[in-house]
């Protein structure tokens, strides 16, 4: 899976400054790339947006957790023996311990699976809405030593964000 670096600027110089630090990396020059008003588009790049990439690991969760959840629910109830609903049967009480379970499972899903960080966490503004707000995207494409010791020429430089994350498959 493909890593990858952006770190956000506020000007078109600071930018340029970086671009040109990592020129001097092990980074190959087609895996370095700004983004910006006069360079290339967010849509040109191969680049997943960090809300994409909780959402997927969000869905990811959710997939294995909600019938687990149920499961849980359900033989938790049938092994206590609650009745949660007396007018019907043993087995739709289970049942809906079952939907107790995996809903409960889903919260966890989405919270612990990466939805959270969509809502809640600032840091991670989208890159387009970065864009938007006239701030330049240096993105540099690589493994993870490599982009890790991009990080450290990059951390001397006045940027306002550097994020590592992991893109598409």
């Amino acid at each position: 899976m493909p890593h990858y670096l952006v770190a956000t600027f506020s000007d078109r110089n600071q930018a340029n400054i970086a671009y040109n630090c990592l020129q001097t990396s092990e980074l190959a020059l087609s895996h370095i790339d700004l983004v910006g008003p006069g360079f290339k588009s967010l849509q040109d790049l191969n680049v997943l947006d960090p809300n994409q990439v909780a959402w997927r690991q969000a869905t990811r969760m959710l997939f294995w957790l909600v019938p687990f959840g149920f499961f849980a629910g359900f033989s938790f109830n049938d092994i206590t023996g609650l009745t949660i609903w007396p007018q019907v049967s043993p087995l739709v009480n289970h049942c809906i311990g079952g939907v107790f379970g995996a809903v409960s499972a889903a919260m966890g899903g989405f919270t612990f699976g990466g939805g959270a960080q969509i809502y809640f966490d600032k840091e991670k503004a989208p890159l387009a809405k970065r864009l938007k707000s006239g701030r330049y995207l240096l993105v540099a494409q690589g493994t993870e030593l490599l982009l890790r010791q991009a990080v450290r020429k990059l951390q001397s430089l006045p940027s306002e964000h550097l994020q590592f994350y992991e893109g598409q498959p």
